[in-house]
């Protein structure tokens, strides 16, 4: 099962208490503090694990603690360190902390595997007694708690990690061309939302050329607010370098192929998130792709919207995923735009460091 979006609440161990205690030794009558300090909390880590693809693990289990630290003993025995926690989540994992105002901040984006982030840290143990003998107080009896460890709520956000992502209309044959260009076998069915989770598939060209492709569900109008769950699909198109438009150019779908384009084009617009560059998904690059061409029963549908991308400047390519037939040359074409966008994505700071 696909889950992409969980909440949890994290708590780090508290540090031990510090020992109140003095030496008791033979011949020592008056024997100095000997109380040792408590251990500390163990910390709770994030650690991207680019073998998971979904946050499923966190669907039942809600709630993560680490160990306490342990108190401190006599002699001088400081308490045993608390146990950390690693929580394994898939790579490209943004992870977001609960606010006092119940709003939610970003604090941190896995996006390569074995990151690993702290995100609580185990409270300090206290000192124990013999931590506070100074020249003129040899017998203290004075010790410190351990400090509380860190407590959060979290939510995780799974964005698929992608070079580009296909997007189109529910049953504009996404499903069927990412199992055409990849060894990805998503559910393909002749009905609208077939496809209910995001798939990944890798398209291998010629050279030793490779890209990660998503396909992600159909979308529909108002998906920018969240009609048909568009926002939580749309958000798996943000680390995207290009964007696929499948717009289905036959008759059977009973829609007009200009009118989906615009309509999917404008909810790319309002989609109010961008990527680490700063890049919104109507800025990413687009190459359309006019298919089903093997069930094309009205040709004037493909020419009317050839005209209109032409207006546009964005480049067409009619292509059947079911025969095949066009297929490698968009795949060459988009190979040339993904590389276009590595090219420009190495000039460019991220955002957090540009200069104000």
């Amino acid at each position: 099962m696909f889950v992409d979006e969980v909440d949890i609440h994290v708590a780090a161990g508290h540090g031990g208490r510090g020992a109140m205690a003095f030496r008791r030794e033979k011949f020592v009558p008056r024997g100095g503090p000997s109380g040792g300090d408590g251990g500390p909390g163990g910390s709770v880590f994030l650690l991207a694990n680019a073998n998971l693809n979904t946050l499923l693990n966190y669907r039942f289990q809600k709630s993560f603690a680490a160990g306490r630290g342990g108190h401190g003993e006599g002699s001088n025995r400081t308490g045993k360190n608390g146990q950390d926690i690693e929580l394994r989540v898939p790579t490209g994992t943004s992870v977001y902390e609960r606010t006092a105002d119940d709003a939610y901040m970003l604090v941190a984006d896995l996006t390569e595997g074995g990151q690993r982030m702290l995100i609580a840290r185990g409270g300090l143990g206290g000192h124990g007694n013999a931590s506070f003998a100074t020249a003129t107080n040899r017998a203290p009896r004075k010790t410190q708690p351990g400090l509380p460890g860190e407590e959060k709520d979290l939510r995780l956000h799974l964005k698929l990690l992608a070079d580009v992502g296909l997007v189109g209309f529910p049953n504009a044959g996404k499903s069927t061309m990412i199992s055409r260009i990849s060894a990805a076998r998503p559910k393909i069915a002749d009905y609208p939302f077939t496809t209910l989770v995001p798939n990944l598939g890798v398209v291998g060209l010629s050279g030793e050329r490779s890209f990660v492709v998503a396909d992600v569900p159909g979308l529909i109008e108002g998906a920018h607010a969240g009609h048909g769950l568009g926002h939580r699909f749309l958000s798996h198109l943000e680390r995207t370098k290009v964007l696929v438009h499948l717009v289905d150019v036959s008759s059977m779908s009973g829609r007009d192929p200009v009118q989906d384009y615009d309509i999917i084009t404008r909810e790319l617009e309002l989609f109010p998130g961008r990527d680490n560059s700063g890049e919104r998904l109507a800025e990413k690059p687009i190459v359309a792709a006019a298919n089903k061409i093997d069930a094309l029963d009205e040709p004037e549908r493909l020419t009317r919207l050839q005209a209109h991308l032409q207006k546009m400047g964005v480049p067409l390519f009619p292509v059947s995923a079911v025969t095949g037939e066009g297929v490698d040359a968009l795949l060459e074409a988009v190979w040339g735009r993904i590389a276009e966008a590595r090219e420009r994505a190495t000039s460019i700071p991220p955002m957090d460091s540009r200069p104000e």
